[in-house]
């Protein structure tokens, strides 16, 4: 039965133009304030990490310009004379952090520059500048040289700018291009006009800016494959230059294997080490062993833990997920990755933690990672925390029609059966027939997998949501599946379900919770990927006199009654065959106010005593 008060309570609304209440988090309110004392961050890229490394984050300065032909301009566009302003990276101009508080306009370019002192390199050393995310599309220049263009918003690039530089003070410019969803690009839930479950659109540096010096003949790439059911580890290495190179596997510092192979450019090296009986990740052992590589003078270190994750049929022959062998039920919630003072940035490595570590608090053991990629430390952080990360791809396309992602699919279930994600007429429903929008899904699609394939807690990926954009998922799944076979696919979490993948997943908002038939010939986990929303503004710690959410309760103990009446009704399925949830949602995020922790991560709204002390920096 379709409860048609909560479908209205959540009728998608005209976005208002207010503005948002500024909020800080602990940790934001130490950088807003100039403090100093804010820990160390740990390594940008922790699974190939050097010891040095400089950080380039901090004082720069911005520029907005217009631009007739802003979507071809960025190639080909000069610095402005004037018009510069301060702005702290990493946080986009339209956080506010960033000291900034304008948004790029899909007509204009967002021009960065600041100055670096670069080492004194000797002959066989290069210096690599690291860029973890630029959101979208950019030039970089050094001393006025271009030394590389990138384009997708949430992927990190780098480029070896030896040959620009020059002895004493470096300029670093960058030119960027967002059009934000004026445009078809990957862009998650950034809308220029906020409102209910869309977000500020931001633009351009949004994650880390560093860079480091590395030896001429050094590691480039590396990817680790623990098999743990083989009793081995398997490294593929890419080098820069020609020579032996040695991997050694160690486990509480004590070296438990170790390889050798030739190494030369253009041929990656495949190294096998042999672990016959690994100590396995879980989550409440989340047990890592580090990986040093040797190559000349070059020494990289990174990390692994050894995992299986399957769906299988249990005694009664229902379909469940399992870890490392053993039935494992998922207990999720919704991470939408969203800060009131950085946006998508978060303010501080700590701030990663606390909400990791408020999540496995309130009793979940998964979060999903919804529709965004985030920073390489997140997934290093719930490596080592022992948090199961459910990863979706960032979605895209355009203009989403209401009909097809929210009327129809709440309203007609039986449409879920019936609509096809293939062919020109589908792609065009669901917005996703601009060619350039699926060719940058697709890539982008195999740079996700890449990045995050050496994390344990990655244990599965969700390729479409809600229809936004959705095409081809049956080619979608198997081209991922080719790709990585360690872990579990949710082709499209939702409802246009196209009975691929290995795990069915079907948000329920507007009915009573049960489990569904699965028509797929193959046996797949029945996962309820999207339940809940139960809203409460907690006063003094909201962002907007509004409030979006699927159900309101009226103060803190009435919100607790009716979460954890929904978390046990859905608990309770695991007999029915449910193998796992995620709830809706880990924090308030602008007008939603249907999370479990206050936007500003200062209220566990759960914690029906009051507000929590405040998470330590």
């Amino acid at each position: 039965m379709l409860d048609i008060k909560r479908v209205l309570k959540s009728k998608p609304r005209k976005p208002e133009h207010t503005a948002l209440r500024t909020m800080l988090t602990p940790w934001g309110e130490k950088i807003a304030a100039g403090e100093k004392d804010l820990p160390p961050a740990s390594h940008p890229s922790p699974q190939l990490a050097r010891d040095a490394w400089t950080s380039l984050n901090g004082a720069w300065e911005c520029a907005f310009v217009f631009a007739h032909d802003a979507a071809t301009a960025w190639r080909r566009a000069t610095p402005p004379y004037g018009g510069w302003q301060p702005i702290r990276v990493p946080f986009s101009p339209e956080a506010p952090l960033s000291g900034v508080g304008r948004q790029l306009q899909p007509s204009e370019l967002l021009w960065y520059r600041r100055s670096f002192e670069a080492p004194a390199l000797s002959a066989d050393e290069r210096l690599l500048l690291h860029f973890e995310a630029v959101d979208w599309a950019c030039q970089v220049f050094v001393n006025g040289v271009p030394v590389c263009e990138h384009v997708g918003g949430y992927l990190p690039f780098c480029a070896d700018v030896t040959s620009a530089l020059r002895a004493g003070a470096n300029q670093l410019a960058l030119c960027v291009f967002d059009p934000s969803d004026a445009g078809a690009q990957l862009r998650g839930k950034q809308r220029l006009e906020r409102g209910g479950i869309w977000y500020t659109a931001q633009s351009g540096i949004w994650q880390d800016v560093w860079y480091e010096v590395v030896p001429a003949a050094r590691v480039s790439s590396l990817s680790l494959d623990p098999r743990p059911e083989e009793g081995r580890l398997v490294l593929t290495v890419g080098v820069e230059g020609a020579g032996v190179l040695e991997a050694r596997l160690l486990d509480e510092g004590r070296m438990v294997a170790c390889a050798t192979a030739r190494a030369a450019p253009g041929h990656e090296a495949r190294l096998v080490l042999a672990v016959p009986d690994p100590h396995l990740w879980r989550p409440s052992d989340p047990h890592l062993y580090d990986v040093e590589l040797s190559f000349g003078a070059d020494r990289v270190r990174s990390y692994c833990g050894f995992r299986t994750v399957e769906v299988a049929a249990d005694e009664a022959g229902v379909p469940r997920v399992r870890l490392n062998g053993k039935t494992l039920f998922l207990r999720g919630v919704l991470d939408q990755g969203y800060w009131p003072d950085g946006l998508m940035t978060a303010p501080s490595e700590a701030a990663f933690a606390h909400d990791i570590l408020a999540a496995r608090e309130m009793g979940f053991n998964m979060l999903r990672a919804h529709v965004k990629v985030e920073s390489r430390r997140f997934y290093a952080l719930c490596d080592r925390l022992g948090m199961l990360v459910w990863q979706d791809m960032v979605s895209g396309g355009g203009a989403y029609g209401a009909w097809q992602t929210s009327y129809k699919p709440t309203l007609l279930r039986a449409s879920w059966g019936l609509t096809t994600d293939e062919g020109t007429r589908a792609a065009r429903r669901l917005s996703a027939d601009d060619p350039g929008y699926r060719r940058e899904w697709r890539e982008a699609c195999a740079g996700t997998v890449a990045l995050l394939g050496g994390h344990p807690c990655v244990v599965g990926w969700t390729l479409f949501n809600e229809g936004w954009g959705q095409f081809d998922s049956r080619a979608a799944c198997d081209d991922v599946r080719a790709m990585d076979s360690t872990r579990l696919v949710c082709a499209a979490s939702g409802w246009y379900d196209r009975c691929c993948g290995d795990v069915r997943g079907v948000h329920n908002y507007f009915r009573p919770l049960e489990v569904w038939r699965d028509v797929a010939a193959r046996p797949r986990a029945f996962v309820i990927s999207e339940f809940g929303g139960v809203s409460w503004s907690v006063p003094d710690h909201v962002s907007l006199r509004t409030a979006y959410g699927y159900d309101t309760a009226k103060d803190g103990e009435a919100f607790s009654r009716e979460v954890t009446r929904l978390l046990d009704q859905a608990l309770a399925l695991r007999g029915a065959g449910l193998a796992g949830y995620v709830y809706t949602q880990l924090s308030d995020v602008e007008e939603e106010t249907n999370g479990l922790l206050t936007y500003d991560r200062r209220v566990n709204k759960l914690a029906v005593g009051g507000p929590e002390p405040a998470p330590e920096s």
